[in-house]
This record gives structure tokens, sequence and C-alpha cells, in this order.
């Protein structure tokens, strides 16, 4: 009986070694098999690579508003050139461009051979676009008289007119502008000839106190507040160097100088003596300046609220520091602030 069970288990025992290496072979067949699929699916992917890159290149569709125009090479380049001319239009006088629609790119495989065309592109892009040509308005009282190109030249219109004593010289201005229609330009000396008036050959008239002054110390029908905080360095009235037609406040520059009261800004700009000059118009007769300003924030037709912020404190046109010349006027003649304000 012994003897039995040792042979069935022996043939068990075989049975199971036989099963296992046959299940061993078939994973091995298998893995061949893959292994060879794998490396052919490769051989052909590197072909097909192969042959796109001899035969086709990647190059970027350009649409415009949905409509195609051209293809190009590199889209980095082109869309930058295209935000330069928006920056900065391709002259001197053009401040910028506005373009509404930009161009849109989809990356795609062409047959080599085929030209890219950004000059084309770039030509259709920009002619949808508006110029704002930047220039300098030269006034004479607030009136646009000449046109010129850049900063220097207005300044130094303004300044030869003050060497050459032109009767306008005071009222001698300039405002940047920005506009979709190019001005025609004249150079300095064209333009100081074209505003230079000769002073009368008379004696220089004193100033009529009566006339000029108002000591008048009645209400104004509005009220005012501080513009700015600081030292009284000069005093309504009469001086050394004549009359003085305001109140001098001292302060650092930049400190910023607010509205003495609501209005309507009806001068914003340089204007002679003054500088960089801000006036305020409060009812039909009541008016503020605001001199020798480092930086004006409004513009002219602006409404301002009592307390705005209008300009900053500097020291152009005739001054020896930073401080506010403020003045007020009723019906055109200047009254002491000080009967107000201070």
């Amino acid at each position: 009986m012994l003897q039995k069970y040792f042979i069935i288990y022996e043939i068990i025992g075989t049975k199971g070694v036989i099963t296992i290496t046959n299940i061993l072979k078939n994973i091995v067949i298998y893995l061949r098999t893959w292994i060879k699929l794998i490396i052919m699916l490769l051989i052909g992917l590197t072909i097909i690579g192969f042959l796109v890159f001899v035969v086709y290149k990647p190059m970027y569709s350009v649409s415009l508003d949905g409509e195609f125009i051209g293809y190009t090479d590199d889209r980095s380049k082109l869309q930058r050139k295209i935000n330069d001319y928006i920056k900065a239009g391709d002259s001197k006088t053009i401040a910028f461009v506005e373009i509404d629609n930009l161009p849109e790119y989809n990356l795609c495989l062409l047959k080599k051979g085929l030209t890219a065309n950004e000059e084309e592109i770039f030509s259709k892009v920009i002619s949808t676009g508006v110029p704002y040509y930047k220039y300098y308005a030269i006034l004479e009282s607030g009136e646009e008289k000449c046109y010129v190109q850049t900063y220097e030249e207005a300044d130094a219109v303004i300044n030869e007119l003050k060497a050459k004593n032109s009767q306008n010289k005071d009222n001698i201005g300039y405002a940047l502008k920005y506009e979709t229609q190019l001005k025609e330009f004249t150079d300095k000396d064209t333009t100081v000839a074209a505003l230079y008036k000769e002073m009368p050959k008379v004696e220089k008239a004193k100033i009529n106190t009566k006339k000029d002054f108002d000591s008048n110390t009645s209400p104004l029908g509005i009220a005012l507040i501080r513009p700015v905080s600081g030292t009284i360095t000069s005093r309504f009235g009469k001086r050394s160097r004549g009359m003085h037609t305001g109140l001098d406040i001292a302060t650092s520059s930049g400190t910023p100088i607010k509205a003495a009261s609501a209005g309507r800004v009806i001068y914003a700009g340089y204007k002679g003596s003054y500088g960089n000059l801000v006036i305020i118009a409060h009812t039909d007769s009541v008016q503020t300046y605001y001199a020798h300003c480092s930086k004006i924030y409004v513009s002219e037709g602006q409404v301002v609220s009592q307390g705005d912020v209008i300009s900053a404190v500097g020291s152009t046109g005739n001054s020896t520091g930073p401080h506010l010349h403020l003045e007020i006027r009723v019906n055109g003649k200047v009254r002491n602030p000080q009967n107000y304000l201070y």
C-alpha cells in the first residue's frame, strides 16, 4: 500500500513541474512577441517622424477678426513687432496707436517651401489702427496759434519771446496735445516771428492801483479753504519791486495744491511769469489763480470740487524757490487773499 502512494505522488509531482514550465515558456513567448511589436512600432513612428520632418515644418496660421491673413515662422517676434508699433508708432510724432483687434495664431504643419509673409501680416494689422500724434500747441491767451513737435522747441519759443520782450510774452504758453489728426509744424524761428509783437514805443505805464487792485473786502459769495499750509513769504500789495498781486505761501516742492472752492478750470498750462498756472472760475465774477506749480493735474474745462488736488507746489516762471502764488480776482481785479484766507 505504501509503495502505491509513492508512485501516485511521483506522478502528480512530475505533472506539476511540467505545468509550471509550460506557463513560463508561454510568458516568455508573449513577451518576445510584444517586444517585437513595440520595436516595430517605434521604428515606424521614427520613420514617419523623419518623413514629416523632411516634408513638413511647423508654422503658425494667422487670422485677423476671423479672416485668414497668412503664415509666420516666429509668432513671438511678429507679435512683439506689433506691440512695439502700438506703443510708439513708426515716427517720433506718433505717441501711440490704438488697435482694437489683434491677430490670432494657430500651430500647424505645412509643406516645406511655403514661405511666411510676416510683413504683409504686419501691414494688415497696423492698417486697422488709429494713430495718436503727440505735439505741442503754442498758445496765446489760451488760443492755439502754432504747433511744434517737441517740448524743447516749445520752451525755446517762449524763452525767445521773453528775450525779445514781446508785448504778448506773458500771454504765451504751450499745451501738450494728443490728436488723431497731424498738425502742420513750424520751426522755432518761424513760430517766434509769427507770434512776436513789438512793445509800444511809450514809457512803461505804472500800475494804477485803483484800476487793477480792488481794496473791497466785501464777501465773495463763496466759501474758501486754504490750498496749502506753509509760511507766508510775500504779502499782497506794495513791495520794493512794485505791486504784488497775490499771496506767496512757501512750502516744500511737490506739496499737493487743493482747489479753494468748487468751480471750472478755465486755464491749465504755462503762462509767462506765472510759470505753470491753474485758473479756476468759481462764479461769473470770482476766480482764483494758482501759480509756479511743478505739476498740473487738471485740464481746461474740467469741473473740480472744493479740496480736489489740482496741482503741486513748484518754482516755475519768475520764482526764487518753491511756493504757491495765490490770487483772488473779482471781475478781473485782484483782491487781498488775506481778507478771506490765512
